[in-house]
C-alpha cells in the first residue's frame, strides 16, 4: 500500500492508502474542516523526520508537559498550540515553535 503525504491548511498527514481518493478520505474523516492543499504519493514506504532540521540535536529530549497540554487543548493544531504555549510560558515565537514541534515529533 503506498504512503501519501497530504497537506491541509493546518496539518500534514502521513497515511497509507490504496489510491489518491482513499488518502483524501482519511483526511476528510480526521479533519473535515480542513481543505487539502497538496497530495503527494511518497516514492518509498517510509517517512523520516530529521531531528537536525527541527533543531533537536541534543541527546536529552524530555517531553514538555506544558507543550503537550497545549497540543492536546488545540487538538493537534500546531499554530494554535504555539499560540497557547506562548501565552502560558511567555516564550518568544521561535522557542514556542521548537517546544511544540519537538513534542509533536515525540508523539504527544
Amino acid at each position: 500500500m503506498p504512503l501519501f503525504e497530504v497537506e491541509t491548511e493546518s496539518h500534514i498527514i502521513i497515511t497509507w492508502a490504496d489510491d489518491d481518493d482513499a488518502a483524501l478520505e482519511v483526511v476528510a474523516d480526521a479533519y473535515p474542516q480542513d481543505e487539502v492543499v497538496r497530495l503527494t504519493r511518497r516514492p518509498r514506504d517510509t517517512w523520516v523526520i530529521s531531528k537536525g532540521v527541527l533543531g533537536l540535536t541534543t541527546k536529552n529530549l524530555d517531553p514538555c508537559m506544558t507543550a503537550r497540554d497545549c497540543l492536546s487543548r488545540s487538538a493537534g493544531d500546531k499554530v494554535n498550540a504555539i499560540r497557547l504555549y506562548r501565552m502560558e510560558t511567555g516564550s518568544d515565537l521561535e522557542n514556542a515553535r521548537r517546544a511544540i514541534e519537538s513534542n509533536m515529533v515525540m508523539g504527544w
